[in-house]
């Protein structure tokens, strides 16, 4: 898929809808989020190998904010600052951050040096308009946000403007065979769109190419969650906000009809799945990508670094 067709295929996603469906699910989140902690785990594993320290990072898209407690441990001096669409969602990671430092605090006291982990800041906006200064940060992080965003090219050039030279931007999004049964079963049903279309781990790296990063590692994993019933699948997908927000989606009601067909081809999968359970799969696609020196001006003329000589005799 080209650059531009890339593009084409998961624009359409109503931002106000996506804030509207966080917010609602903000007190929910945690219960249900099962496989976004499995994520992050897995994608916090990939720095293990990365030479960098970063002094200020940006969670994009942070969520209720279980990655602060894996950056204040990891890079204890770092200015951390999350940032999420929803406010409500800030809102639980300001207070999960707090409750832990409070934890932290009165159990390590007598252990630790007077110099802390910095205290995070928290910033209500969108990962496609970032509202932070150019090259802010050394590590951008995000974790199963950007599939939510209306335009991914904008998105990137946008975390490699905040990006410091030699900065680095670490995420995962959802490839295309995400929540495949639930689309194979309302394609049956009606010719509208009730989940979003994902990009595979290829597009992802040539926009991130065309946006200018240098040196994308893009790696892909499947999962498969299995639920009871349809009822316990739609429900989880609600509590964490995962609902549909496609700018084409029907306005109003599905009907009960329609809605009937749509649990009955649900339950239905689970006639020839293990153990009888409903399966949903996941695909998660992981990347990383730096931001090389710039080779051009903003006006394209090439930038030619000099350097001097040693002298004859010098050391």
């Amino acid at each position: 898929m080209a650059a531009e067709d890339a593009r084409a295929a998961v624009g359409g996603i109503d931002v106000r809808a996506v804030r509207r469906h966080f917010a609602r699910a903000s007190a929910t989140y945690d219960a249900a989020a099962v496989l976004q902690r499995e994520v992050a785990a897995r994608l916090a594993a990939r720095l293990d190998v990365v030479k960098l320290v970063p002094r200020r990072l940006l969670d994009a898209g942070c969520g209720t904010g279980d990655a602060l407690g894996e950056f204040a441990l990891r890079y204890p001096q770092a200015q951390r600052v999350a940032l999420d669409l929803a406010l409500p969602m800030l809102a639980g990671a300001r207070a999960k951050t707090t409750a832990r430092r409070s934890l932290a605090g009165r159990l390590l006291a007598p252990l630790r040096s007077r110099q802390g982990a910095a205290v995070p800041g928290f910033a209500c906006g969108d990962i496609a308009a970032l509202p932070f200064a150019a090259a802010s940060f050394d590590l951008v992080w995000s974790n199963l946000a950007l599939q939510w965003v209306a335009d991914p090219r904008q998105a990137f050039a946008e975390v490699l403007r905040v990006l410091d030279t030699g900065g680095l931007f670490v995420f995962t999004t959802f490839g295309p065979d995400t929540l495949r049964e639930l689309r194979a079963v309302f394609a049956a049903i009606d010719g509208e769109p009730h989940v979003s279309r994902f990009l595979d781990l290829h597009d992802v790296g040539d926009l991130l190419v065309e946006a200018g990063f240098a040196d994308p590692v893009m790696e892909m994993e499947r999962f498969t969650l299995t639920y009871a019933g349809a009822a316990d699948f739609l429900h989880d997908l609600k509590a964490i906000g995962a609902t549909n927000a496609a700018s084409a989606r029907a306005r109003g009601l599905m009907g009960r009809r329609r809605w009937q067909r749509a649990l009955a081809g649900l339950d239905a999968l689970r006639a020839t799945a293990p153990e009888g359970r409903l399966p949903a799969t996941y695909e998660v696609v992981y990347g990383h990508a730096w931001k090389a020196p710039a080779t051009t001006t903003a006006d394209g003329r090439a930038i030619v670094n000099f350097v001097r000589a040693p002298r004859a005799g010098s050391r």
